[in-house]
């Protein structure tokens, strides 16, 4: 292949970094005889909870964010004639997990500032059917928590935190699942910050809820299949003691995530200088950067999503089509749930309901950012950016 070739690779919007340790883990995983749900997974949890160094903190690995949010819900009692209160940006998953329950959701709009629930809109939506609240941490800019914890413990609502994008955000210099609520959870989904290629971790302090979670993660059953397959003595015997789901995490995928945890800072920092330099670069252009956290807090820079100013004169999606050409994969972070044909038609939502949710989806976009990128590809997406906005 030529090197002019080998420039004209497409870069894709994502890419995991997996190395050398997290393929040795998984080897010995599948050499161990235990590939299901067993002492890896267990370890991963272990190590999560000294990640965000509270011991009191439960973690619960499950097979996707999806999953722990499900359970998070199941388990304060979400269930129909119930309402929850989340926002239209985000992905379906956020809201679906309510309606698996029978409940209803309440959509809300953003913050044109920071792209996150805005609290004002949340409390305004409060009815006496509201529940709870599932506020999303969006891109990797941690929501006002402060705001909205004051809201539930005003009308007496449960909080569970859509943390999918916020590993390792923090919110007045604290981790994001250390902030109070009742549960967090967070995905490991192959473009996140770290990946176990399909995953992620229910974590809370309530001991009641993770009880819960842990019973219904695997059908039901009061007892852990670890323990009752491993055991010295015979302990075939145990109970279904509710309808629960299959959303256990494997030890193969667990493999997985016990390396890529221990990466974190390393990933943070190359996101973060990443970042940095798209800020720096596009600084001149019509273009509305991504909002900041502020000083002394951390974004994790799951998504660097840009918005094109009003002054430049050019659809979004042709700006998008101008990427492609030039071998440069994006998104769109996200089409709003109001603009869905499910969420849409059940509520009878229109997009005047959603004004800064709805101008954002309209002129934004998401480029590439993650950690597997090198300095010759983080150059190719500036000199792509800067060449399509200034010539519009």
């Amino acid at each position: 292949m030529s090197s002019s070739e080998t420039k004209q690779a497409f870069l894709p919007f994502a890419l995991p970094e997996i190395g050398e340790d997290e393929i040795n883990e998984v080897v010995d995983t599948l050499r161990s005889g235990w590939v299901t749900t067993g002492p890896k997974a267990r370890r991963f949890e272990q190590d999560f909870a000294a990640f965000l160094g509270e011991p009191q903190i439960e973690c619960i690995s499950v097979n996707s964010a999806t999953a722990g949010l499900h359970l998070a819900l199941e388990a304060i009692g979400i269930g129909p004639g119930d309402e929850v209160i989340t926002t239209t940006h985000t992905f379906t998953a956020t809201a679906e997990v309510v309606r698996y329950l029978g409940a209803d959701v309440v959509l809300v709009d953003i913050d044109p500032a920071t792209l996150n629930i805005d609290p004002k809109l949340v409390e305004a939506a409060i009815t006496p059917r509201t529940k709870a609240i599932v506020p999303v941490h969006y891109a990797g800019l941690a929501v006002d928590m402060i705001a909205i914890l004051d809201i539930a413990r005003k009308h007496g609502l449960r909080v569970v935190e859509d943390a999918a994008h916020a590993l390792p955000t923090t919110l007045e210099k604290e981790l994001i699942g250390t902030m109070g609520s009742d549960a967090t959870v967070f995905s490991f989904y192959a473009n996140k910050t770290m990946t176990t290629g399909e995953g992620g971790m229910l974590v809370t302090r309530n001991a009641e809820l993770a009880k819960r979670a842990k019973v219904m993660r695997l059908h039901g059953i009061n007892r852990d299949a670890f323990d009752r397959f491993t055991a010295k003595v015979p302990s075939w015997y145990y109970e279904i003691v509710a309808p629960g789901f299959k959303y256990n995490l494997t030890d193969i995928a667990a493999a997985l995530g016990i390396h890529q945890l221990k990466r974190i800072p390393a990933f943070q920092a190359r996101r973060e200088q990443i970042a940095q330099q798209y800020l720096g670069a596009f600084v001149d252009l019509p273009l509305i950067m991504p909002p900041l956290p502020v000083e002394g807090d951390t974004h994790s820079w799951h998504l660097f999503v840009l918005r094109l100013a009003d002054d430049l004169e050019m659809e979004r999606d042709a700006f998008i089509e101008q990427m492609y050409a030039r071998g440069i994969g994006c998104s769109v972070h996200y089409i709003p749930l109001h603009l869905q044909p499910y969420w849409r038609e059940r509520y009878s939502l229109r997009p005047e309901q959603f004004p800064h949710s709805q101008k954002a989806y309209e002129r934004m976009l998401s480029i590439p950012l993650y950690t597997a990128m090198t300095d010759a590809d983080v150059q190719r997406v500036i000199t792509a950016v800067r060449e399509i906005a200034q010539g519009a």
